[in-house]
């Protein structure tokens, strides 16, 4: 594990936890993403936002180790992340949610957050196959985490409901309690409003900011423009998977080129 000293910091004093350096994807003939840099500092929720095929969750894929890029790196807590295994990445402190939702359907809410827990597990298999003490003492300490994420996400009624069968916004804050089970210093969440609401969106505003106060660091992308502004410190923008600008909510709103890459219109006309 990294240790967060390693981590360094900005001109404001806060640590840097993710620096995404000099990033380009490329797919063939087409570039996904074009030199792209900036950081997540330590405690504040940022979001990453721009019009469809931005390259938004390209980014997001090569942050948490889908996609490896063709140069410039992800670092994580000072450390590299380029050539290393998503399970591995998960381990340092890096967890994610999806756009579409990716639960274990036949498993109950409480045994999809234990699977998060287990990630963080130190006893091997043979350890679990004699249920050694070590053993006894991770599951019994995973099984009290889990309930007190569900308790978070006011979930813990629903503990031994299957995931299939709790309704659609349930799912997505249970998807969201198993990615923090994993103990990470980084959360990533990719369009955690969609198919919301505007009431269920409100709720999930609160809910981030919950979050961000139990002491995680926060990512999120979402389309749903008001909720990112209502809810974020600092924004980054693409667009054809080139960075064009990052600042403060109210900076960003008022900004030419934002406006222009999400309009259609001429950066000159959008002034």
């Amino acid at each position: 594990m990294v240790d967060p000293v390693a981590a360094t910091s900005d001109d404001t004093g806060a640590a840097k936890v993710l620096e995404v350096k000099n990033v380009t994807l490329k797919f063939g003939g087409l570039t996904a993403l074009d030199d792209v840099s900036f950081e997540i500092r330590e405690g504040e929720i940022l979001g990453l936002i721009g019009p469809n095929g931005a390259g938004k969750t390209t980014c997001f894929n090569v942050m948490t180790g889908v996609y490896k890029p063709t140069s410039g790196e992800v670092c994580f807590l000072g450390s590299p992340l380029t050539g290393r295994k998503r399970f591995q990445i998960t381990k340092l402190g890096i967890a994610r949610t999806f756009q579409n939702i990716r639960l274990f359907r036949s498993m109950t809410a409480l045994e999809n957050v234990m699977v998060g827990v287990d990630a963080q597990h130190k006893a091997g298999l043979l350890s679990a196959l004699f249920r050694l003490p070590l053993h006894r003492r991770e599951e019994a300490a995973g099984h009290d985490r889990a309930m007190e994420l569900l308790e978070f996400m006011g979930l813990a009624a629903k503990c031994d409901e299957l995931a299939s069968n709790l309704a659609y916004g349930e799912q997505r804050r249970l998807e969201i309690a198993r990615a923090m089970a994993t103990g990470p210093k980084l959360l990533c969440l990719d369009e955690p409003a969609a198919g919301f609401n505007p009431a269920e969106k409100a709720t999930l505003m609160q809910l981030i900011r919950r979050v961000r106060d139990q002491g995680y660091t926060v990512l999120l992308i979402e389309h749903d423009m008001r909720l990112v502004m209502g809810v974020t410190d600092r924004i980054v923008v693409l667009e054809f998977g080139k960075l064009i600008a990052e600042g403060p909510p109210a900076e960003i709103r008022d900004n030419p080129a934002v406006i222009a890459a999400y309009l259609g219109v001429d950066e000159a006309d959008a002034s």
